[in-house]
């Protein structure tokens, strides 16, 4: 214990150092907006309520938040995802006088002059917490079609937009590509933005994004920096891939390019449990050896929501909830929940959510490089600006293993007198002298902090 808590004080102070000093954690190319200099902290409606997210639901789950103890570990931003909107049909999202997305008072309902998202937004606010929602790229066929003027100009939808090219828009559809070459296009994403702004949204999740809309990744960022309002940038897949990568890196704060975790095809009687499986979870790991050299502070690798807090209804074990936590904080990654944060599981929050030192290694901001891939065993490591080393040793095999590799092959220095691993799930220490091993159970992980001595 004494151990975890001499390098948990002095986590800060390192990494302040680190970022001052444009040593190990910069990166020269990521968004310099002032957000997100380490991973975020928080909570989504998508993986537990899907379709049917309202105002009563949101602020419910932003109290239980509040009163789990998570928010005092950093766990801050809630996140309306999709179905906030109202969608008629194909047609695309119902708009407002200058062709931006209505909100559906039905679930949302306006106060007074506020709209429900407002609303919503405020109450958040007034728990300490920051608020986020969903949007995607392009514009509704709705505004082409009545050929909306853009706010503060003389241009209108029509001029902007390529009626021929459609953009994702998961569930509505009837969205249309942005020409951000025309005059007026810049303008709308900018007016666009500014009523997020006015309802006071930190965080906008813009999804259905492709490699070909690296230009609405610049746009948005230009309108939130216009905006005058902070806002974090998160650009979700469609299908991203690393050619993208420098876009996102100088324009939004962090990225989402894998397959959803959630796991539609084991859903029963119209619930969304179980939320994920192993197979879901399993598939990060190559995705996190390749975006690896991408993520920094500023701009970080998403890998989608962490499906740990409602127990069994997780679809994953307890030693898989384990490898799950342990593969994003290696990765340096958002932990996102996408859990029922009104049903929490003590278990769950208390020996996986709130483990301090495994969430040290996730808000490190380092991204942990694969350094072994072979058959069932997978080790993942980095090196601390105070010269520890965080290793990862994982086996994704239907048995127990043991998985060792030597201390070179992590970066370990040459050291005679040996190393300390702690184990940061069990808090147990061992000694060993130049192999780094431990025998880990099927589908799960051995997580160490490592010191010489």
């Amino acid at each position: 214990m004494i151990f975890l808590r001499e390098w948990t004080h002095s986590l800060r102070a390192v990494l302040l150092i680190a970022l001052l000093a444009g040593g190990i954690l910069h990166n020269a190319s990521a968004e310099d907006n002032g957000l997100e200099r380490t991973p975020v902290l928080g909570w989504s409606s998508w993986s537990f309520l899907r379709k049917n997210p309202t105002a009563d639901i949101m602020k419910a789950q932003a109290l239980a938040l509040h009163n789990s103890g998570l928010q005092k570990i950093g766990y801050q931003y809630i996140n309306l995802d999709d179905f906030w909107y109202q969608c008629p049909g194909p047609q695309g999202p119902n708009v407002d006088p200058y062709g931006r997305w209505m909100t559906d008072s039905s679930r949302f309902p306006a106060q007074g002059d506020s709209d429900g998202i407002k609303v919503v937004a405020d109450y958040i606010h007034s728990l300490g917490m920051k608020f986020g929602i969903y949007v995607t790229p392009g514009i509704s066929k709705q505004a082409v079609s009545r050929n909306t003027p853009i706010k503060g100009t003389s241009y209108t939808a029509a001029q902007i937009a390529e009626p021929s090219v459609e953009e994702n828009n998961y569930n509505c559809k009837g969205m249309v590509r942005i020409d951000y070459s025309k005059p007026g296009a810049q303008e709308y994403t900018n007016s666009w933005v500014d009523v997020l702004a006015a309802w006071g949204v930190d965080y906008i999740k813009i999804d259905g994004m492709q490699d070909s809309n690296a230009a609405d990744a610049k746009a948005w960022s230009d309108a939130i920096r216009q905006s005058g309002r902070p806002m974090v940038l998160d650009v979700t897949q469609g299908d991203l891939t690393t050619a993208i990568a420098p876009t996102l890196m100088k324009y939004a704060n962090q990225w989402e390019f894998a397959p959803d975790v959630e796991c539609y095809r084991c859903e029963k009687h119209g619930s969304s449990y179980p939320l994920t499986s192993w197979a879901d979870v399993a598939k990060r790991f190559n995705y996190v050896a390749e975006w690896q050299p991408y993520a920094g502070p500023g701009a970080f690798n998403d890998y989608d929501s962490i499906e740990v807090g409602n127990g069994s209804n997780d679809g994953l074990t307890p030693v898989e909830r384990q490898t799950q936590l342990s593969l994003w904080a290696l990765g340096a990654a958002p932990l996102i929940l996408g859990v029922d944060l009104t049903h929490l599981d003590p278990t769950d929050l208390q020996k996986y959510l709130e483990n301090s030192a495994v969430l040290a290694v996730d808000q490190d901001s380092i991204a942990a490089k694969r350094v072994l891939n072979t058959g069932n065993q997978q080790v993942f490591a980095k090196r601390e600006p105070n010269g520890d080393t965080i290793v990862g040793l994982f086996n994704t095999g239907g048995k127990a293993e043991e998985v060792s590799v030597p201390a070179s092959t992590v970066g370990l220095p040459e050291n005679e007198s040996g190393y300390s691993l702690h184990d940061l799930w069990t808090g147990e220490t061992k000694k060993t002298s130049s192999t780094i091993s431990a025998v880990v159970p099927s589908h799960g992980v051995v997580l160490y902090r490592i010191r010489g001595l």
